[in-house]
C-alpha cells in the first residue's frame, strides 16, 4: 500500500514550472533516489512532498495515516544556519519540536530520543559544543541527527554526505542502510551514483521538465537514462 503518493505535480517558483505532470507512488520501506541535473527541480519537489511549497496542479496524498509530523527532513545548509550559534544537544533536540505539540518543554522521552540520535551519529561528545564552531562534517552529522529526532516514518535527505570525507560519507550511507532495513523510508536528493547504485531500491531521474525515469533501481540502471549518468563516473554535472 502506498505510504505517499504525487499525483499530476506541476511544480515551479516565481511562476516557472520546474516539473509538470509528475506522478508517482512511494511505498513503506522503499529507498528513494531522486536525481537530476541542478536546477531540474529536485529541492522544489521535496518541499512540495513536505507541504512547505504548494504545487501549481496536483496533489500530494499522505496515505496509510502518515502525517506530517512524522517526516524527518535535512534540506541543504545554507550560510546563516552555519552559523547558528547554539549548543550541538539543542540543536538535535529542536528535532523534537513536532512531538512536543502546544507543551514548551522537551519531555523525558524527546530528551533521550536526542541523547540517542546524537550517539547514533557520532557526536554525542560535542553535545555542549557550539554548533557554528564545528567542521562542516561535524555539522552535517549534527543535522542529520535533529532529523532523526523528527523521522517516524519517512526521512528526507537534500544531499546529506556534500562536501563530506569519504570515510564519514560511508558511515552516514550505512546508518540509512540500516533505518531503512528497520521500515524507515528513506527519500534521498543525490549526486552520488554510486551510493544510488548500492543504497536505493526506486530511482525517480528528473529531467527537462518531467520525469526521465521512475522505478527500480536495477531497470533504472539498465535504462538509456541510468547508463547516461552512470557512463559520467558516478556523479551527476
Amino acid at each position: 500500500m502506498p505510504q505517499l503518493t504525487c499525483q499530476n505535480l506541476t511544480i515551479g517558483y516565481e511562476g516557472k514550472i520546474v516539473i509538470s505532470d509528475l506522478s508517482f507512488s512511494i511505498n513503506t520501506g522503499d529507498y528513494l533516489c531522486i536525481v537530476g541535473e541542478n536546477g531540474s527541480g529536485k529541492s522544489t519537489l521535496m518541499k512540495t512532498v513536505l507541504k512547505l511549497k504548494s504545487p501549481m496542479t496536483g496533489q500530494v496524498i499522505f496515505e496509510g495515516g502518515l502525517e506530517p509530523g512524522d517526516i524527518g527532513y535535512m534540506p541543504q545548509q545554507t550560510v546563516v544556519e552555519k552559523d547558528f550559534p547554539a549548543s550541538v544537544r539543542e540543536v538535535v533536540r529542536s528535532g523534537c519540536l513536532n512531538r512536543c505539540g502546544l507543551r514548551p518543554y522537551y519531555s523525558k522521552k524527546e530528551k533521550s530520543i536526542a541523547e540517542d540520535s546524537m550517539g547514533l551519529l557520532g557526536v554525542a561528545d560535542l553535545a555542549k559544543s557550539c554548533y557554528r564552531e564545528l567542521s562542516g562534517g561535524q555539522q552535517q552529522r549534527v543535522l542529520l541527527a535533529r532529523s532523526l529526532c523528527a523521522a517516524r516514518k519517512i526521512l528526507l535527505l537534500d544531499e546529506p554526505t556534500a562536501g563530506l570525507d569519504p570515510k564519514t560519507v560511508t558511515e552516514i550511507y550505512a546508518l540509512l542502510a540500516n533505518l531503512n532495513n528497520e521500515s524507515m523510508t528513506v527519500i534521498m536528493i543525490s549526486h552520488d551514483m554510486a551510493a544510488v547504485a548500492k543504497y536505493s531500491s526506486h530511482v525517480l531521474h528528473i529531467g527537462d521538465q518531467s520525469a526521465l525515469f521512475f522505478g527500480a533501481t536495477a531497470d533504472y540502471l539498465k535504462s538509456e537514462a541510468g547508463r547516461s549518468y552512470t557512463c559520467l563516473g558516478g556523479e551527476l554535472v
